[in-house]
């Protein structure tokens, strides 16, 4: 029975290794390259999501093109761009946001500047909604055994943005962002999801961060390794319920229907470190909406171990915070994957040496269109991104504003934005 036990144990821990970023720590030199050319054909909408009343940002909305795939997220200051293609311009925008009422306005009425969008919260009744069916246990054991029923039965060809960030405490040292292309496979197959990459910009600023750089290893897969109703390795595992304790705490309203809210966290028997958080689920088709989620990091220790893959000798890097988000889409009673989030936080100590050093790491990717993959367009292997990359090694210069072009991009927040100015600054000169 022991060794039963100590079997299940390694698996668990296996399994959490696979889920969790790693972050390689290495000594390198910078590199900028040259930029690509650009086309039109599109124009460009500006806004900003905020709550009616407080008038309070609402940051990751999700902003869809009705009746078509494109889509984009407001970032953390509650803007968004959305570029859409001329022959589409007569169309509406679809504005949504958990617990607010679902806005659906004209792209028509979008002005040269800056619409505010302002939001209200929805407190419809649920009279529909029998609360005795909320049993935590059952609404998470459905959404495991009706996962591919609600996902595509076909694979996807999915167009995504890509930014990853590290500061050194509030001035950013590394940024890096790409478009993708995702091809995703069906929940019935064994096959990964790979990625291919489009284009991608960085700049890293080696005076910001003394003589130690941070790499993020893996890229986009990060993201991707997120999908929590893909890979079940994260979290819908067989052992679920020996692992996590499920509470019941309130239904909201997403788009007029009904979402079960479901507080999560592991149980104090299990000694690994796993993830305490909130999933969202849809209350009819218990779909999973949406999840927020951290990782226990009481066990520093081996905490340490998941995340750093390699370091300096004289350097312990200390996860301090982290947390993920990760939320889905439905299409034609369908959900799929639309975006995701990760946080990180570390403390460097170094030995002989008075002063640590902080880092956060910000990685967030979103999907902006999507399409059946009817399989005609075969990519290579070595076309497609290694699991194992470096984004910051494989990305060009930030010097071109127009880089992007008409491709829908998360805009960045103040903060990234005023980086990249003076980044591009510094690149004139």
């Amino acid at each position: 029975m022991q060794g039963k036990k100590n079997y299940l144990e390694n698996l668990k821990i296996d399994r959490l290794k696979r889920s969790i970023i790693w972050i390689t720590l290495l000594l390198m030199v910078p590199a900028l390259q040259a930029q690509q050319q650009e086309d039109a054909g599109f124009t460009e909408y500006k806004g900003v999501v905020t709550d009616s009343k407080s008038n309070k940002v609402l940051e990751f909305a999700t902003i869809n093109l009705m009746n078509s795939n494109i889509s984009t997220i407001s970032n953390i200051d509650g803007a968004f761009l959305l570029k859409v293609p001329d022959e589409l311009k007569q169309g509406n925008v679809v504005i949504s946001y958990l617990g607010y009422k679902t806005q659906t306005i004209p792209l028509s009425t979008f002005g040269k500047g800056e619409m505010v969008i302002r939001m209200s919260e929805a407190f419809e009744s649920l009279p529909d909604v029998n609360l005795v069916e909320a049993d935590p246990v059952k609404v998470v054991q459905k959404v495991i055994d009706r996962r591919r029923a609600n996902a595509f039965k076909e694979p996807l060809i999915v167009k995504a943005f890509y930014r990853e960030s590290i500061k050194k405490r509030k001035t950013y040292a590394s940024l890096a962002e790409a478009v993708i292309d995702v091809y995703k496979e069906p929940m019935n197959s064994s096959k990964k999801d790979y990625v291919r990459l489009d284009r991608a910009r960085k700049s890293t600023d080696y005076r910001k961060i003394d003589t130690l750089v941070i790499k993020l290893q893996g890229g986009p897969y990060n993201n991707l390794n997120m999908d929590m109703i893909r890979n079940e390795d994260l979290f819908f595992t067989p052992d679920i319920f020996e692992i996590y304790t499920f509470t019941f705490d309130k239904m909201i309203n997403m788009d007029n229907k009904n979402v079960y809210v479901i507080d999560f966290v592991q149980k104090p028997t299990m000694v690994e470190p796993f993830y305490k958080g909130r999933l969202y689920i849809d209350a009819v088709s218990y779909a999973l909406v949406k999840s927020v989620f951290s990782l226990n990091l009481e066990n520093l220790n081996k905490v340490k171990r998941f995340f750093v893959k390699k370091k300096p000798p004289n350097a312990d890097v200390i996860p301090t915070s982290t947390k993920y988000i990760v939320d889905y889409r439905e299409s034609n009673g369908k959900w799929h994957y639309n975006y995701s989030r990760i946080e990180l936080s570390f403390k460097v100590n170094w030995d002989k040496k008075w002063f640590n050093s902080l880092y956060n790491i910000t990685i967030e990717m979103a999907v902006t269109d999507w399409g059946v993959n009817d399989q005609s367009l075969a990519v290579k292997s070595r076309e497609r991104m290694r699991r194992s990359i470096i984004l910051a090694d494989e990305a060009s210069g930030f010097s071109d504003p127009e880089f992007w072009g008409e491709r829908n991009v998360i805009e960045p927040d103040k903060s990234i934005e005023n980086a990249i100015k003076k980044i591009q600054r510094n690149l004139s000169k």
